[in-house]
């Protein structure tokens, strides 16, 4: 079937390149910076990305990221709009205003390609939960629907994304200042593991803590269950990601199995990209799912 519009994404969605590429969906990256040296978002095409990237954070050094420009956005989007219409997904404004400047060099290219079709969506998510929302998107496409009905789906089921997830190390928390190091060490003597989900506005909140890994993956499976689609019968895609804790990330996707065992296809598991995991560090392992609409931030409870 032939596809009607171009489906495109950017680096954070934390999905092998390969399989965007797979899934004809092209990629604008971003890149962070480290010692004034700039670095891709490289999504596992150079082997040793990843490795170099935590041998930086092992070393103490803080990598910067930045947004992606107007006009970088702008040269991405011409020239995927010289084959065709295009419905961009970008990286969720909880965790960056760089939508805003896709906004606008879309406004800019509507006036230049007044007989093509240019959509940009804020998905509202991150990390490989971005990347299943872009993934569902891609489905939509193949099977003939229209920019306008993927779009509107989009819109509609954003927030019904769920990330859910938690961190066995919070070292870099402590030297990124998200956290006091008189805390850190108090949490990590007590192995406390923070559960943390992303709200309605695609914001990470910290709600609760619990000791030990075991725990913390038990918890993130009991709150699977209280917001999937159907529960324990949720039958929809459900991926893993993690930054350099794979160990976790395999436990986790085992107790999943368990208790989810009509999950659609293979859990797959996923790296955190260097965007991601230079604000999260590594020993963080999430799950995402489709679920009940995600809650704004109670200012009250702090959750």
């Amino acid at each position: 079937m032939e596809r009607k519009f171009i489906l495109s994404c950017e680096s954070t969605v934390d999905v092998p390149y390969s399989y965007m590429e797979g899934r004809d969906v092209p990629v604008l990256f971003y890149t962070y910076s480290v010692d004034g040296v700039e670095y891709v978002d490289d999504m596992g095409r150079d082997p040793e990305a990843l490795p170099r990237f935590y041998r930086f954070l092992e070393e103490g050094k803080m990598p910067s990221t930045s947004q992606i420009n107007t006009f970088k956005y702008y040269e991405f989007f011409e020239e995927l709009l010289q084959k065709g219409d295009v419905l961009h997904v970008a990286f969720g404004t909880g965790m960056t205003p760089s939508v805003g400047n896709a906004y606008e060099a879309a406004e800019e290219l509507r006036q230049k390609y007044p007989d093509r079709k240019l959509a940009v969506v804020d998905s509202l998510c991150s990390s490989s939960g971005y990347g299943l929302l872009v993934d569902t998107a891609a489905d939509m496409r193949d099977a003939g629907k229209t920019l306008e009905e993927t779009e509107k789906w989009l819109l509609d089921n954003r927030n019904t994304m769920h990330h859910q997830f938690f961190s066995t190390d919070l070292r870099h928390f402590r030297r990124s200042g998200r956290m006091s190091g008189a805390a850190a060490t108090v949490a990590a003597i007590l192995n406390i593991c923070p559960i943390m989900r992303l709200d309605a506005a695609g914001k990470i909140i910290a709600y609760d803590k619990v000791r030990g890994r075991p725990a913390a993956v038990k918890r993130t499976v009991d709150t699977m269950e209280k917001f999937a689609q159907g529960g324990r019968d949720y039958s929809g895609k459900c991926w893993i990601c993690n930054s350099n804790c794979r160990e976790n990330a395999e436990m986790l996707k085992e107790a999943i199995q368990e208790r989810f065992p009509n999950i659609d296809g293979e859990i797959k598991i996923c790296d955190i990209g260097t965007i991601i995991a230079a604000h999260c560090g590594p020993g963080t392992t999430a799950a995402f799912f489709y679920g009940a609409e995600r809650v704004p931030y109670d200012e009250k409870t702090g959750k």
